[in-house]
């Protein structure tokens, strides 16, 4: 990607971010990351949490789109920063450190110094929902953030972290033209979905402690998946 498309797609990521930053779409959620941010967890009770919808992350020239569910109430709606500060965060970057796309094996808050190299991370959510299960109403209402961070980075390679992800990308694709086949492809563990005209979809269970703490993903499972979309990304098949 050249300096000056680098530099545009920049500029319109940070426009975008501020618009995601600033919305106010889903009364629920608005509410929810409201009072999870005054009453904060006790671990955190002197920091400052950020409690509004978090954007996505990473470089600007990233061939590679990871999306995750949502924010984490005492993670990503503290930090401001996707996937930071809480276990699932820890593991996801831990591994993207093992495959050289971050500068730290952790990210734990913004402005300490991590930065992601080839790689975006985002979700289909942007604010923290409650038990973690935002609304199909308030998965559409984010559904057009997602739709113009794939069409500004043109990833070669999405990696969906879960179901819901999974089902969010397939419904950008169909936005954007993409024909899906029917039934639509179903979501597993590194599955593999390429289509015409769209980057390759691959999936994962989710990096959650539910997951990950009960061995139904483990690191070298999920190096694995992430080998193979760093592989496919560095291939160069045309993006969006």
């Amino acid at each position: 990607m050249s300096a000056g498309r680098t530099g545009s797609v920049e500029g319109r990521l940070g426009a975008l971010a501020r618009e995601i930053v600033s919305c106010r779409r889903c009364p629920r959620l608005v509410a929810y990351c409201e009072e999870v941010a005054r009453a904060r967890r006790r671990a955190y009770r002197d920091e400052a949490y950020w409690g509004r919808p978090v954007p996505g992350f990473g470089d600007p020239a990233a061939s590679l789109l990871l999306v995750g569910l949502a924010p984490g109430a005492h993670g990503a709606n503290r930090t401001g920063r996707m996937f930071t500060g809480d276990g699932s965060g820890d593991f996801l970057y831990a591994a993207l450190h093992r495959a050289g796309l971050a500068a730290k094996p952790r990210s734990e808050r913004r402005g300490d110094g991590q930065s992601l190299s080839g790689c975006f991370v985002s979700a289909a959510a942007r604010c923290a929902p409650p038990a973690n299960r935002p609304s199909p109403e308030e998965l559409a209402a984010c559904a057009p953030f997602l739709d113009r961070e794939i069409a500004l980075l043109r990833p070669r390679v999405v990696l969906a972290l879960g179901a819901v992800a999974f089902a969010a990308v397939l419904g950008a694709f169909a936005r954007a033209g993409i024909a899906l086949p029917r039934p639509r492809p179903r979501f597993a563990h590194a599955a593999r979905v390429a289509l015409a005209g769209a980057p390759v979809l691959l999936a994962s269970y989710h990096v959650s402690r539910q997951n990950t703490q009960t061995g139904r993903l483990t690191p070298a499972m999920f190096d694995a998946v992430l080998s193979r979309a760093v592989a496919e990304g560095a291939a160069g098949r045309p993006a969006l």
